[in-house]
């Protein structure tokens, strides 16, 4: 059996996040950085050994001074059972293997030690995606991939309890920009070293009949009252502790001592047979 080729081209991504960091766009980690520090401030925990996982380390070390940071290298540079926060800055999305990255993470852990991770998810570029694929069957008859597939939030949870996590949640932030035309949320992608790093990608020049139809599509399917573009960044935030005895268990399904009418102060109304 052949083993099939990584979903990204990790050279790619290197040479993109390179190219990006002469005059970076940083608005998401900056947003990324505002979800991480609420999250944090609603823990009732103090945290003395951090650690931050990201391709992007100086808004996180502006952010968390005191933090060690390490690049989102397939193997993550952790050592087992070493730290109580690990943060996973929004790189996710681009892991060959999300789920292993998250094993890692579990098992860097100390006991009750918690995980925060900030990833880009499915709904992400939605707009560019449905109008690139659009132009492009117009155009050739054929469609290539152009954005890449991210994971979808109802998934994410159970990514988080096939890694070990206790008290796994998932949820998401949607967060939307505006730009002035096509060419201008592409300037944005490169800045943010968030172009195609696909390994199926073409290796060709696209041709510019394809971005001139794209942009008359997303103008006329995805633009605002200013005739501007609307662009969707999907934020997805997964959180996890390291079990350990001292957290709360789930009762055992039959467990409970009162109804729930009782506690809501409610008729109860048994269903028929």
């Amino acid at each position: 059996m052949t083993t099939p080729a990584p979903l990204t081209d990790r050279g790619a991504l290197a040479r993109h996040r390179d190219r990006a960091a002469a005059k970076p766009a940083l608005f998401l980690h900056e947003a990324g950085v505002e979800e991480v520090q609420d999250r944090l401030a609603m823990v009732n925990k103090s945290f003395t050994a951090p650690v931050i996982v990201t391709g992007w380390p100086d808004p996180w070390a502006q952010a968390f001074p005191e933090a060690q940071i390490i690049a989102d290298d397939e193997t993550l540079a952790l050592e087992p059972a070493s730290y109580d926060l690990i943060i996973h800055a929004l790189a996710l999305h681009w892991a060959n293997d999300p789920v292993g990255q998250l094993i890692q993470m579990r098992r860097a852990l100390r006991p009750d030690g918690l995980m925060l991770t900030v990833l880009l998810g499915g709904t992400t570029l939605n707009e560019l995606r449905s109008v690139l694929a659009q132009a492009e069957t117009e155009v050739t008859g054929g469609l290539s991939p152009r954005v890449a597939p991210m994971g979808e939030l109802r998934d994410m949870g159970g990514l988080l309890q096939r890694a070990g996590f206790a008290l796994p949640v998932a949820d998401s932030v949607a967060l939307r920009a505006s730009y002035a035309d096509l060419p201008a949320l592409m300037h944005d992608l490169r800045a943010m070293g968030e172009t195609n790093a696909m390994t199926a990608r073409p290796r060709h020049m696209t041709r510019r009949a394809i971005f001139t139809r794209a942009a008359k599509l997303y103008a006329a399917y995805f633009a605002d009252s200013e005739a501007r573009l609307i662009a969707t960044y999907d934020m997805i935030v997964l959180t996890g502790w390291a079990p350990d005895e001292t957290q709360q268990k789930p009762l055992r399904p039959g467990s409970a001592s009162a109804r729930l009418a009782e506690a809501l102060g409610t008729r109860e109304t048994p269903l028929e047979d």
